[in-house]
């Protein structure tokens, strides 16, 4: 099994998928074990003094002006988790707890937190062991960090609270830890509020959609050439030189992917035969534009993902230099605040949303006779007694209106909290829960438009399709997406090519003939 080794710089976000999605094992480094040792002395020090310090010997938020005694500084720790874990809702998806629950443990590893190695530990023995705490929807401003989902998963390692065992069924924490031969924690000085002061569930969800977003827009160009090639449109308008007088790089790299699945087609050009027209519609001839957009946007959000997965969230913060035994300070910041992780999350829904709409917009010319160039009404067998795929895109519509209510920005939003300490928050959370949803209705819109878009071109009689989508024709029908024919229970059909573009096999399948795409 793939081991991912956490230190002192951050991980990446191949890392975070390791872990999330794939099981992956963790490990501390020895330079991560040492830096969390040397904060942990700065903090024992500052705790010894009589000064008050945030997070050390204080309360919380609107309640920091309380100094702490310190026979009960490892209750207000441990008051801090249970009083925190608060959510509220639906389960929260495993990937999304194994995420957040990493990315805490990466910050933790910095060497910024004061939390003692034997809490890191057990951290990642926590998830090698497969158990995950149950967290749920709601309870996150995006702001302080991810409080509630941060604190249901501080809970677990304290032994309290419900989990999900590595068999899926969800026991008392207690019981799952013993059973791993794990000991619960008991929290010190400051790292209660370690544990859940950090943007770490708003960023695993984030690195997940940038993922799934890569394998959708290169989906997305292969229905768009196909749905191109179905309709007898041009591909003259994907020449790079074109593209190169407007150079975003997305754009290029969405016309290109086009251009490469149509070579060879017989179908292309045909735009002047029967019924002459001077140019395709938008729909399909400024694909590359709209997805490009989408691509360049999800640059940005890159961008911001890897200066967050190379930072250290958490207030305070243990920094070196100053007057304590330990050589060091603890200092208080705004580092926690979601806004830059927030930012991006809501562009991304909206290049999402923008994306559905187009396909669905090529998916209803290839349905309409008046505007398909000689294909039969709703591509149905026999229009009148056969309904075709009608329906199939009313489904399409009905998610690309919801994308457009998911496009609307959480981050707009702000809702003042804690007695007004907190009178400013990213809601970078809902930001992200939206987005998940905007992708899985994504990959749905696309593959309607697959599965409208291979019809078709089985429709076109006499010519040949390009080798590249003849592989993705072969590939889908393969895995159960029927081809033509008279009405029949369309669910199962729309199922299997969900399930053909969610895997990736659709990008699998025209890479064969294409080689990678961009």
């Amino acid at each position: 099994m793939h081991t991912v080794v956490v230190g002192t710089s951050g991980v990446s976000a191949s890392d975070v998928l390791a872990v999330a999605r794939g099981g992956a094992r963790i490990e501390l480094s020895e330079e991560a074990v040492a830096a969390l040792a040397a904060a942990r002395e700065i903090v024992d020090a500052l705790a010894a003094k009589p000064d008050p310090v945030y997070g050390v010997s204080t309360g919380f938020g609107a309640l920091a002006t309380r100094h702490i005694s310190p026979e009960l500084r490892a209750q207000l720790q441990r008051n801090i988790v249970r009083s925190h874990a608060a959510g509220m809702g639906p389960r929260v998806e495993r990937e999304v707890v194994r995420a957040l629950m990493f990315l805490r443990l990466k910050t933790v590893c910095s060497g910024h937190t004061g939390v003692r190695p034997e809490v890191a530990q057990t951290m990642a023995d926590v998830l090698n062991a497969g158990i995950t705490p149950v967290v749920h929807e709601y309870g996150s401003l995006g702001c302080s960090g991810d409080l509630a989902p941060l604190s249901h998963c501080a809970l677990t390692l304290m032994g309290e609270g419900e989990a999900e065992g590595p068999d899926g069924i969800v026991r008392p924490a207690g019981e799952l830890l013993a059973a791993h031969g794990i000991q619960p924690v008991e929290l010190r000085e400051k790292e209660g509020l370690a544990l859940l002061n950090g943007t770490d569930g708003m960023l695993g969800m984030l690195i997940m959609a940038l993922a799934d977003l890569d394998t959708l827009f290169k989906s997305a160009d292969i229905t768009a050439a196909l749905t191109l090639e179905a309709l007898l449109g041009t591909d003259k308008v994907l020449a790079p030189e074109l593209h190169a007088i407007r150079p975003h790089p997305g754009q290029g790299d969405s016309a290109a992917n086009m251009l490469a699945v149509l070579k060879g087609s017989q179908l292309t050009g045909h735009h002047q035969d029967d019924a002459p027209r001077v140019q395709d519609a938008y729909s399909v001839r400024c694909a590359p534009q709209v997805a490009g957009a989408g691509r360049d946007t999800m640059a940005h959000a890159r961008l911001v993902a890897e200066r967050e997965l190379a930072s250290a969230v958490d207030n305070p913060v243990v920094l070196p230099g100053g007057t304590s035994q330990g050589g060091g300070r603890v200092e208080s910041n705004g580092n926690f605040h979601g806004a830059p992780v927030a930012y991006v999350l809501d562009f991304l829904a909206i290049a999402a949303a923008d994306l559905g709409s187009i396909a669905e917009r090529r998916t209803d010319r290839l349905l309409d006779k008046n505007r398909s160039h000689g294909l039969p009404p709703f591509l149905a067998d026999d229009a009148g007694v056969d309904s075709g795929l009608m329906i199939a895109q009313y489904t399409q519509a009905a998610l690309v209106s919801e994308m457009k209510r998911l496009a609307v920005p959480a981050s707009a939003d702000s809702i003042p909290s804690s007695a007004m300490q907190e009178d400013h928050v990213s809601m970078g959370w809902s930001a992200a829960r939206k987005l998940r949803t905007a992708v899985d209705n994504l990959t749905r819109i696309i593959a309607v438009e697959l599965y409208a878009a291979t019809r078709a071109l089985e429709l076109r009689e006499g010519l040949s399709p390009a080798p590249a989508s003849r592989a993705v024709i072969e590939a889908a029908r393969a895995a159960g997406v029927q081809g033509p024919g008279p009405d029949r229970f369309l669910a199962p059909d729309l199922a299997a090519a969900d399930a053909f573009v969610r895997g990736g096999h659709l990008v699998a399948a025209a890479e064969t003939v294409t080689g990678p795409l961009r």
